[in-house]
Parts: C-alpha cells; structure tokens; sequence
C-alpha cells in the first residue's frame, strides 16, 4: 500500500510539473500565481478520472465473473454486455482526461 501511495504521490507531482512547464516558449517555468492553479486542477481531474475507470471495470469484470459462475450457459451473452459496458465506461473516462489535459494547455499557452 506505501509503494502505490508513493507512485500517486510521483505521478501527481509528475504532471503538475509537467503542467508548469512553459513549452511554447522554450521550457521556461510559469508560477502558481499566474496559473491560479488551474495546472494542478486538469491534472488532479484526469487522475481522478482514470482512477474511476479502473474502479468501475474492475467492478464490471468482477461482477461478470460471478454471473458466468452462477450460470455458464449465459457467458456470451453476459461477456458481449460486460465488454459493452467496460467500452462506455472507458469512453467516459478518456473524455474525462481529454479535458482535464485541455485545462493543462489552456493554462500553458495562457
């Protein structure tokens, strides 16, 4: 549990570097105060997001599991739903991070 708290700590700082970063212009540094800290919130929402994915598909898989073990005469059509189910899940997610990496370069280009 202390190594995936860590590796949230380092991909958290990661991209709040990374959302500081001034590319256009050559890699200089912006500061929080020019940013009201807008960098931090596109990263904070597109972690929050692929976090929720993984929950939920974990979930749907989980669940699909347990019916298929309760009735295996239903895995296909129980396996077409959960493969249907986890591919909206993570469309949502992907728009999810899609806008939380928009914020970080509107907040770049400024």
């Amino acid at each position: 549990m202390k190594t995936f708290t860590c590796l949230n700590v380092l991909a958290f700082l990661a991209l709040t570097l990374l959302a500081a970063v001034d590319a256009p212009t050559g890699g200089g540094m912006l500061l929080l105060a020019d940013t009201g800290f807008a960098g931090l919130g596109g990263g904070f929402a597109a972690g929050l997001a692929v976090i929720g994915a993984g929950i939920g598909i974990g979930m749907i898989g989980g669940k699909a599991v347990e019916a298929i073990a309760r009735q295996p005469e239903m895995a296909p059509r129980i396996f077409i739903n959960m493969i249907l189910t986890a591919a909206l899940v993570e469309g949502v997610a992907l728009f999810a991070v899609i806008v939380g990496l928009l914020a970080i370069g509107k907040v770049v280009k400024g």
